[in-house]
């Protein structure tokens, strides 16, 4: 029988010890656990995320600051806030939403960034230690598919682990917490030959490609794991992922809905890591 993989219900109990965390700290050290969201121009989507990060750390008891800045907001001026917010005694982490606008360097903001306030994990310095193992906030949406890996207690230890898609934000950082754990990666990406045949051999599948059902139930290996990252919208307005869910857990011992797998784990897995990020500093 196929285990459905509840992100919503893996979040929900992620955020629960965060509120508890939150509340030991504030006692601890007379101050809230601090979050900074920057937007910076006016797209839609990113204003929604942005929102709901907010909401999610004030329902976690942690104090939360929003800076939304202008579309043509020179880039001198988004690093000075950065700079400002690694200053600030009440923030203990730093979250700039993206993408940012086209004159904006991207690679130099998150550069600036505190690496010791990087909420979402992105700053060079804590990737490298992320591929040193050395401790480091992690970038959310793979450290939230580990925590539903853990919540069902599945060891990838010795499988043989397929990637698809090489971002920084999913695939790499995913490669690199799955070799910790002793897991056999391939990344995948647009140039890889074969890829349906790789796909197949796969003990444990991570889809992160945004193609809207590319991995089918006959790419999928007999008890394969199946974790699906992937929004997209079809025409008819409903929700699917990277792969064909249906058909997919037909063959799959464990699968990731779409909604409701993935996705609720990044809000979670950053709240987590601003608490991380706060009991690190101890102020």
């Amino acid at each position: 029988m196929t285990t459905i993989l509840d992100g919503k219900l893996t979040a929900k109990e992620v955020r629960a010890r965060v509120k508890e965390g939150c509340a030991a700290f504030t006692e601890k050290t007379g101050r809230a656990p601090g979050l900074a969201v920057v937007l910076v121009g006016d797209d839609p989507a990113s204003a929604i995320y942005t929102r709901n990060k907010g909401k999610a750390a004030k329902k976690c008891g942690m104090y939360d600051v929003h800076h939304h800045l202008p579309a043509d907001t020179p880039e001198a001026d988004v690093l000075a806030l950065v700079r400002e917010l690694n200053e600030d005694a009440r923030v203990d982490g730093i979250l700039v939403q993206l993408p940012l606008p086209g004159h904006v360097d991207t690679d130099k903001v998150i550069a600036a960034i505190s690496p010791e306030k990087d909420a979402d994990g992105f700053n060079p310095v804590n990737v490298g230690r992320l591929w040193l193992g050395q401790p480091a906030p992690v970038a959310c949406t793979p450290l939230g598919i580990t925590t539903i890996l853990d919540r069902y207690e599945i060891d990838v230890k010795g499988m043989n682990a397929v990637i698809i898609g090489r971002s920084n934000i999913v695939g790499k950082p995913m490669a690199a917490l799955l070799m910790r754990r002793h897991a056999t990666v391939t990344v995948c990406h647009s140039r890889t030959k074969d890829l349906p045949d790789v796909i197949r051999a796969a003990d444990l599948i991570v889809a992160a490609i945004g193609r809207a059902k590319f991995v089918t139930g006959d790419m999928v290996k007999e008890g394969a794991v199946v974790l699906d990252v992937g929004i997209n919208r079809l025409e008819d307005g409903t929700l699917c992922g990277d792969v064909d869910f249906e058909a997919a857990a037909e063959r799959a011992s464990a699968i990731t809905p779409v909604p409701g797998g993935v996705g609720p784990m990044t809000i979670a897995t950053l709240l987590a890591n601003v608490l991380t990020l706060a009991e690190a500093r101890g102020e």
